[in-house]
Order: C-alpha cells, then structure tokens, then sequence
C-alpha cells in the first residue's frame, strides 16, 4: 500500500518532534516545517511559519512534489506570550492569536484540497488543557486554544461526508525545555493538581495523535482527546 503523507507544523522540537517521530516509526512519510531545526531522522524538514502565507505556500508544494497529497495534518505550531490581563498588551495578545489560530487555519486551507481529491484526511489539532479550563496569566493563549474546538467541530460539519476527520488533542503538563526550565517548589505545585501526580513524556501525547491519524479512529470527529492526567476533568 501506498504510504500515507502526514505533515507536522512546528515538528522541530517538543511535542511536535514526538509526534513526527511516532508518525514515522508507523510507517507515514512525514513532513515537518520549522521555522529553525530539523524534524527527526527519516523525516522531510521544511522552512515555513504559520504565520507567513508564501512561505506555506512554498512550503506544501514542495512537500507534496516531493511525497505525494497530505492526508494527514497535525497543527501542532505554536507560542506563548504569558502575562496578566491587565499587563498584556494588543500586540502580546495578537501575535499569539496569529500564530496559534490563524496559522492553523492558514494550514488547514491549504491542505484540505489535496484531501478532497484523496478522499480522505485526518486533520488534528494540538489543543491544550487551558482552552476549556482556562488559566491565570493564558488569556491570549486559552483563547487560541478555546477556538480550535470550534474550528474542528465547524470542520467536521462541513467535511464529514468527506470521509475527513478533524479532532483536538488537548494536552497538560508536558515533560519539555519548558516545564524543564521550571523551579522545582513550581513544578511540585503543579503536579500537586493533576491526579496522576506527574507531567506526561512527549511520546504520551504522539501516541493519542496517532491513533487518531490511524483507520482504528475512523469513526471519531469532532471530539476532544484530553492527555492532561485528569487535571481538567469536567471541562
């Protein structure tokens, strides 16, 4: 059988470099752009950013002239511009709203034809925990991350007859250069609030993105997938 193309924005590091990695240790060929770094060894590294529409333009046509139609898309690209409401100003709040909701749209537009044509896709977007529990200090970032359950659900009505899904996965803490970063009393705190009593491995979400992209989740659209460790239980 032919090898289905997965692209992973933002596949260079973190989360998004587990992802690629379990994607191709399933047999995809996988894709990632970055806007630095590389993606893992086997994968197809290309220069873009979400927020740039000629470099993702440039981006998807050299990736599917050179594996064939993305059918499976993992929106995985996106930043943080923490700090309180009262501190934040329009640009904190835009920049992260361009990146983390526009730049998935943006994605999104761009490969849904090529699925149309396949007559199948798998289309997922990495979420977090705080769009539907929200967080101190996130408004900008919750927010971005409250749209993609709409955006996804939107998607489903629209490309369900499609034989194309769209889900959230929506992720807690995360073992990365981040949460690493984080003084220990912090940490100790968070991890006080999840009932699993731990920050999950980056493979612990690739594991979920992929079952999702697989045939085993052909039925589930729509949905939102929670790897948070029952930390927004209820939410």
């Amino acid at each position: 059988m032919e090898q289905k193309v997965a692209l992973v924005t933002g596949g260079n590091r973190g989360i998004g470099y587990a992802i690629a990695q379990e994607l191709i240790d399933g047999g995809y060929q996988v894709a990632v752009t970055a806007r630095s770094g590389e993606g893992p060894i086997g994968s197809l590294t290309v220069q873009a950013d979400v927020t740039n529409s000629p470099s993702l333009d440039a981006a998807i046509e050299q990736i599917e002239s050179k594996l064939g139609p993305i059918t499976v898309l993992v929106a995985n690209a996106g930043i943080t511009k923490d700090t309180l409401l009262l501190r934040m100003t329009d640009q904190e709040f835009e920049e992260v709203v361009d990146t983390n909701l526009n730049g998935v749209f943006r994605v999104v537009k761009r490969v849904i034809k090529g699925m149309l044509k396949a007559k199948q896709g798998r289309i997922i977007l990495i979420g977090s925990v705080v769009g539907l529990l929200g967080s101190a200090g996130q408004v900008n970032y919750s927010a971005t991350k409250s749209a993609l359950v709409g955006m996804a659900r939107s998607i489903t009505r629209e490309m369900g007859s499609k034989n194309i899904t769209a889900n959230v996965v929506a992720p807690g803490f995360i073992n990365t250069d981040m949460t690493a970063s984080l003084p220990e009393d912090v940490a100790s705190k968070y991890k006080e609030q999840i009932p699993l009593g731990r920050f999950a491995e980056p493979t612990e979400v690739a594991k979920v993105v992929a079952w999702l992209a697989s045939d085993s989740a052909s039925y589930i659209s729509g949905a939102v997938i929670p790897v948070d460790g029952g930390l927004g239980m209820g939410h």
